[in-house]
């Protein structure tokens, strides 16, 4: 199984990327443990069938050392050619305070010596206090990492369309803004997907699965509770379903998609992912993957197989329409860590 030309996007036009991205926060301990060495063969197994790009952080346990050690036997293994293949896109996540250009630089590194590279395919950056607006110095000394070539390309993860506007107003140049979407959670598209249409900014989506909440696994199910939810990803999206309309709504919307699933010979989750995927200004979707544990490829691999149409939209909008409005409930994007 190899993924079609389909599966890739240019997310720059010195960048390639596969639209179906590698989540490592799976890795970084709150979801069970990893078998090192089953970590790393997995990984070979994904490159090989395309699934090309892994999305990580400083902050995912042994995620930026996997990418290190995984690079080294590649090119041990292959050839050092082989490295083009893959992309590896980190995050900095530094407590907020007074930034100097020396310190974030030594963060910086520290990345790229756990990675094993000269340069950072893309560097993307969250910050959790807004009141402290030390955010826009670290961007700038960022920008500067780049020009230098320490960075390929700079990122966000987590920052609202205010922020994010502030931010471009200043003159640094940000490819890409990292944050959650999904058919339960769609506050992208009410401020963000806009403005970064006008601004030439892609987006990269996560919990665009709930955690595997939205899966054929949990249609028909009672609502699970307490040890029921036994990962922070089924924790966390299970109180977003809650927020949204509760889980007799989530089973409608479950319904609805496996009907819209049979009939493009696909999954629920394909149908999830797919409408996020066909969004303006989506490059990609980040899917978690519990390396050496459990492999999802083959059905993720269907997502490129069909598109869906007005009718199958017109379905998941009369359930969505039920719904609350988790812009005004929450905010915008990000807003969940800051004030929620």
């Amino acid at each position: 199984m190899k993924l079609p030309k389909s599966s890739t996007i240019a997310f720059t036009p010195d960048l390639h990327i596969c639209r179906l991205l590698n989540g490592m926060w799976q890795v970084s301990g709150a979801h069970g443990s990893i078998n090192p060495e089953a970590a790393i063969r997995s990984m070979f197994d994904f490159v090989d069938a395309g699934f090309t790009t892994w999305d990580l952080a400083d902050h995912y346990g042994p995620a930026e050392d996997f990418i290190g050690e995984f690079r080294q036997r590649l090119e041990a293994e292959r050839s050092a050619d082989s490295l083009s293949m893959i992309q590896a896109f980190t995050k900095w996540v530094p407590r907020p305070g007074r930034m100097a250009k020396p310190w974030v630089e030594s963060n910086i590194d520290i990345s790229r010596n756990r990675m094993g590279v000269d340069q950072l395919d893309l560097l993307q950056f969250h910050w959790w206090d807004y009141e402290e607006e030390n955010y826009l110095s670290a961007l700038t000394y960022l920008a500067e990492l780049r020009d230098e070539g320490k960075l390929r390309h700079l990122g966000l993860t987590n920052f609202d369309t205010e922020h994010l506007s502030r931010i471009t107003e200043a003159g640094i140049r940000i490819v890409s803004n990292q944050v959650q979407f999904s058919l339960i959670d769609r506050r992208p598209e009410v401020a963000m997907i806009p403005f970064c249409q006008s601004h030439e900014i892609q987006l990269l989506t996560y919990g665009t699965l709930c955690g595997g909440l939205l899966t054929e696994k949990y249609l028909g199910q009672p609502e699970p509770r307490g040890r029921e939810l036994n990962t922070a990803s089924l924790h966390k999206y299970k109180q977003m379903i809650d927020a949204w309309g509760g889980w007799e709504l989530f089973q409608k919307l479950l319904s609805t998609l496996e009907e819209i699933a049979q009939k493009h010979n696909a999954s629920i989750s394909n149908v999830a992912v797919r409408a996020i995927l066909e969004r303006p200004t989506v490059a990609g979707v980040i899917i978690g993957v519990r390396l050496g544990i459990t492999e999802h490829r083959a059905v993720n691999a269907r997502v490129f197989d069909f598109a869906l149409d007005p009718e199958d939209y017109g379905r998941i909008d009369a359930i969505q329409s039920q719904s609350r409005d988790l812009y005004n409930q929450i905010g915008d994007c990000g807003d969940e860590y800051r004030s929620w």
